[in-house]
C-alpha cells in the first residue's frame, strides 16, 4: 500500500493573503508585474518580508520577479524564517510530505529533510513549530507563481548560533537549481520617520554583511539572517537592494509601521 501523504494545510490564507485561489493568483501576479525587473542576473538567494500581502507583497515582489527568467532552472528552495508562535531551540523541519496553499500543493524534499535531521544535532522535527507559522507560508504563493516546479526544504528557526545556521545552508548550497530564501521583516511599530531611520541602519548592516550588528528589534528574522550573511560574506557574494519601504508606504497608516526590505544576493 502506498503511504498516505501528510499535508500541512494553509494556516493563514484568508488572513495574511487571499483564500480564494483566483483572487490570490491575480494579486500575486499584479505585484510581480507592477514594475519591470531591475536586475539582469538571477540571485542565488533573496531576502524578503513576510507580512500580509497588502502590506509587504509589493516589496517581496521586487525580489521574486528576478526569478522569472530562471523559473525552469530552480528546482529546490531552501526557505528559512523565524519562529513566531512557539519557543524553539535550533532549526525545525516538518514531517509533512507537502505544504498546501490555495494555489495547490508543494512537494517537500523529504529524503533530504530526513538526512538533515539525522546528521545535524541543531535540526529536529517539529510540526508544532510549522503548524501556524506565517513567516514561511506567505512566501509560498510567490514561489508557486514565479517557479515552474520545485521541492521545498522549510526551516522554522528558533534560538541558534550563526554557525549552526550557516553550516546547514552551506550543506544545502548546491548550484543554479537551488535557491535560498530568508524571510524577515524589519523594525516593528515605530512612527514612520523613526522606522525609516532604523530600517536604513539595518539595511546598511545587511548590505555590509554584518549580521552580528543586527539588534534584537531590528529584524524578526535576524537569527537566520545572521547565519546566512556570515556564509555569504565568506563566499564573497554581492548584494543588491531591490526595495526598502514600510507599511506606512503601502497601507497609509504612519503612526505604527512595520519595515520591509527586499534584497538579491549573487555569486560572483
Amino acid at each position: 500500500m502506498s503511504k498516505i501523504k501528510q499535508i500541512r494545510p494553509s494556516a493563514v490564507s484568508g488572513m495574511f493573503y487571499p483564500g480564494d485561489p483566483h483572487i490570490l493568483e491575480d494579486q500575486i501576479s499584479g505585484f510581480i508585474h507592477e514594475r519591470p525587473n531591475e536586475t539582469t542576473a538571477v540571485p542565488k538567494a533573496i531576502i524578503v518580508p513576510h507580512a500580509g500581502t497588502i502590506y509587504s507583497g509589493s516589496i517581496a515582489a521586487a525580489a521574486y520577479r528576478t526569478l522569472l527568467q530562471y523559473r525552469h532552472v530552480i528546482r529546490k528552495v531552501i526557505l528559512l524564517g523565524p519562529a513566531h508562535r512557539v519557543y524553539l531551540q535550533g532549526l525545525a523541519l516538518p514531517t509533512d510530505d507537502q505544504f498546501q496553499t490555495p494555489l495547490g500543493e508543494i512537494n517537500l524534499d523529504t529524503k533530504t529533510i530526513q538526512k538533515l535531521v539525522d546528521d545535524y544535532p541543531q535540526i529536529s522535527f517539529s510540526d508544532q513549530a510549522h503548524a501556524e507559522e506565517h513567516s514561511l507560508e506567505v512566501q509560498l504563493p510567490f514561489l508557486q507563481k514565479v517557479l515552474a516546479s520545485f521541492r521545498l526544504i522549510p526551516f522554522v528557526v528558533g534560538e541558534a548560533t550563526q554557525k549552526e545556521v550557516a553550516d546547514v545552508i552551506e550543506y544545502l548550497w548546491g548550484g543554479d537549481e537551488s535557491l535560498i530564501v530568508i524571510s524577515t521583516d524589519l523594525s516593528h511599530f515605530h512612527s514612520y520617520d523613526e522606522a525609516v531611520k532604523l530600517d536604513t541602519i539595518a539595511a546598511n548592516h545587511i548590505e555590509s554583511f554584518q549580521g552580528e550588528l543586527l539588534g534584537d528589534h531590528s529584524a524578526c528574522g535576524r537569527i537566520p539572517l545572521r547565519g546566512f550573511l556570515h556564509l555569504a560574506k565568506q563566499k564573497g557574494m554581492s548584494i543588491k537592494r531591490l526595495d526598502l519601504r514600510n507599511s506606512g508606504d503601502t497601507s497609509g497608516r504612519k503612526d505604527q509601521v512595520v519595515g520591509y526590505g527586499a534584497w538579491g544576493l549573487f555569486e560572483l
